[in-house]
């Protein structure tokens, strides 16, 4: 990709605009955030596979213009705002307008090179949204659980559990919504049978990794640990040796995988016996849990990559 790429396209989105920043050129447009300002900024942008696009995730709102890029044929990187910012920083850039956030972005892609996504599956934001709406219900539900524990009065417990009743309700309405949105597609299908042929994956964790980490399969051993979150980084300086920890990613993957990795525990052979050495050693829960979820992780994405299905030999050549 870095041999065609000439040009590098920021963009700052917010809910009804976003402005763009073309480098070399330093040419800049602000465009309403439409199908006519979209129309328009595909009319503008240098022929497809010249340009690097790179966009900040704004909490979905860069989902329908991402996706209309991707589909035109453009490289597109979704980047995290915080690493936008630091570079900012790091040029002592410290004022912030959506016209300087373009730029700031486009040059962060001239200079970082962020890695740039793969043609989404054309649900893929559909069932991305399913799979938040899940969680968001269940962490309702939780809330409600929890109030009722602590209620006495006997109305305020009965609309309690009448919300808990529909909170069920609902959310089976939206699992079945993603089971029928993942049979539809040959892909999808194919590939949440081969992540739930492990011991400890369940449909959740195999439907929250297809909608929030498409990139599965496609990085390796390393890059998808980072990417997640999973991978420890050192806080090392002179003779200092500090401890290492992990950082960013994408917490809602962690959490299904955290899941996952407690079930695994219990119930698959090659986990719990990595999770029984560390504690020999003396590891810390977390430590030991941390590790059993990077684990997983990697063993997933080999399986994903190699399009084979669970074997426990194959797990013990991952750690």
């Amino acid at each position: 990709m870095d041999d065609t790429i000439t040009h590098f396209i920021g963009i700052d989105v917010a809910k009804r605009s976003f402005d763009v920043c073309c480098l070399p050129e330093g040419k800049e447009w602000s465009l309403s955030y439409d199908d006519k300002g979209i129309k328009g900024l595909l009319s503008k942008l240098p022929e497809k596979r010249t340009c690097l696009i790179v966009i900040e995730a704004t909490g979905g709102y860069q989902r329908h213009l991402v996706s209309e890029l991707v589909g035109a044929g453009h490289y597109v990187a979704v980047v995290n705002p915080r690493q936008v910012r630091d570079f900012a920083r790091g040029l002592g850039i410290l004022a912030k307008t959506d016209r300087l956030d373009a730029q700031v972005i486009a040059r962060f892609g001239q200079d970082v090179r962020p890695r740039t996504l793969d043609k989404w599956p054309k649900n893929q934001a559909e069932l991305e949204q399913l799979v938040t709406r899940r969680r968001q219900l269940v962490g309702l539900r939780t809330a409600e659980t929890n109030r009722l524990e602590t209620t006495t009065a006997k109305a305020v417990r009965k609309s309690i559990q009448q919300m808990i009743h529909l909170l069920d309700k609902q959310i089976d309405r939206i699992e079945k919504d993603i089971l029928a949105l993942l049979e539809s597609d040959d892909d999808w299908k194919d590939k949440r049978d081969l992540l739930r042929s492990v011991l400890g994956v369940g449909a959740v964790t195999a439907a929250t990794l297809l909608a929030e980490l498409p990139e599965l399969g496609m990085l390796n051993r390393q890059e998808i640990a980072a990417l997640v979150g999973l991978a420890p980084f050192n806080r090392d300086s002179g003779r200092f040796r500090g401890k290492r920890s992990i950082w960013g990613g994408r917490a809602s993957v962690r959490s299904a995988l955290y899941m996952a990795a407690m079930t695994a525990r219990r119930c698959n052979p090659a986990i719990r016996q990595f999770a029984d050495r560390l504690h020999a050693q003396g590891k810390p829960f977390k430590v030991v849990v941390t590790a059993c979820m990077r684990k997983l992780l990697v063993i997933l994405n080999t399986m994903v990559k190699n399009n084979t299905h669970w074997n426990p030999d194959f797990a013990h050549h991952t750690s």
